[in-house]
């Protein structure tokens, strides 16, 4: 025998955890209906959040997400490294030398008087406040000895044998009538408490516990059934307006790309290409050979006059002035005879001054 105890009437049920409990008829016959409303009513929803969804993702990555990396190095640049080169080329020099110069101005001068000055008048005055502090000492335990003394005979006789052969008696006295006038309150108190809570029972508790229990129950019962089947019917709904929704999505996509995209892409490739190799081979290439060629010819033109304004400048200058007489030679004077210093002079001058 174990110690269950078994009700007669009732049979014990054992549920898996994934298995579900047995459904009534109440239960089908909200679901198909629920169901139905709740599709009509979240497949608009659904589309209309992957719409934004996707607006949104295309948004993020096309303008949002490199206006924010513009501005966080806009921002980097304007605020944050001005004042992280303030901070290392200005205030951590400027702080060490104020750090430098506090502790030259100040902290040396204190320390030499707090170990000159202060340390042995410290200990001058702690020595005659210690010889002081011994006499007063001596003198005030005799009085206290004699305070003492008096003290116990004039009050602490007198108040022990009033504690003793008045206080105890009257305390006695008193708390065994405190005892019985507290057993008689609670006798009084109990009585009054097993009235309020019979009286309590009666008006409050069994009718609150008849209406929970035939109420509430059930109600909470059919409501949780149908916020089950509403939950139910909206993850449901939700996922197949999604599916709708991808289905749409592609069958529009498939739409745009027959439209538009596959008519753009036959042109570029039946009519554009072609008409652009034409005019490259036709138009472009000989007018950028032509352009070369005569570019070429343009900068032999210029050469060749260069070289005749050169000629003819040198021949005018010839016919006016007469060809030019080379340099003569000449010996150094003795005065101006070559020595190491003056050549070595001579040779570094035109250096230096250039």
């Amino acid at each position: 025998m174990t110690g269950h105890r078994v009700v007669p009437g009732v049979e014990l049920e054992k549920t898996g955890a994934g298995e579900r409990p047995a459904e009534g008829c109440l239960v089908t016959a909200i679901r198909l209906p629920v169901r139905i409303v709740v599709l009509v009513l979240v497949v608009p929803v659904r589309m209309a959040w992957d719409v934004l969804v996707a607006g949104g993702r295309f948004l993020r990555d096309t303008v949002l997400r490199p206006v924010g990396r513009g501005l966080v190095r806009l921002g980097r640049a304007v605020f944050v490294w001005p004042w992280v080169a303030l901070w290392r080329h200005v205030a951590v020099p400027v702080g060490q030398a104020l750090l430098w110069l506090g502790r030259a101005l100040v902290v040396v001068p204190l320390v030499w008087v707090y170990r000159q000055v202060l340390t042995p008048v410290g200990h001058a005055l702690v020595r005659v406040v210690r010889t002081i502090g011994l006499v007063l000492a001596a003198v005030g335990a005799g009085v206290l000895a004699g305070a003492c003394w008096a003290g116990r005979v004039l009050f602490v006789v007198p108040v022990v044998w009033l504690y003793t052969w008045v206080l105890v008696p009257v305390g006695r006295g008193i708390a065994w009538c405190a005892r019985g006038l507290w057993w008689l309150l609670g006798r009084i108190a109990a009585g009054i408490r097993t009235a309020l809570y019979w009286t309590g029972r009666v008006l409050f508790v069994l009718p609150a516990l008849a209406l929970w229990q035939w109420v509430l129950v059930p109600l909470g019962r059919a409501l949780a059934v149908v916020g089950r089947e509403i939950a139910d019917a909206l993850g449901h709904a939700w996922r197949v307006a999604g599916r709708i929704s991808l289905v749409v999505g592609r069958f529009l996509g498939t739409l745009f790309r027959w439209i538009f995209v596959q008519p753009l892409r036959w042109l570029y490739r039946t009519v554009l290409t072609p008409v652009g190799h034409v005019v490259r081979d036709a138009v472009l290439r000989p007018a950028a050979r032509t352009a070369r060629h005569a570019l070429r010819i343009g900068r032999e033109a210029v050469a060749v006059a260069r070289e005749t304004v050169r000629r003819t400048r040198a021949d005018l200058r010839k016919a006016l002035f007469g060809a030019p007489r080379p340099p003569a030679r000449r010996e150094p004077v003795a005065a101006e005879a070559r020595t190491l210093e003056k050549g070595t002079e001579r040779e570094t001058s035109p250096s230096t001054r250039g």
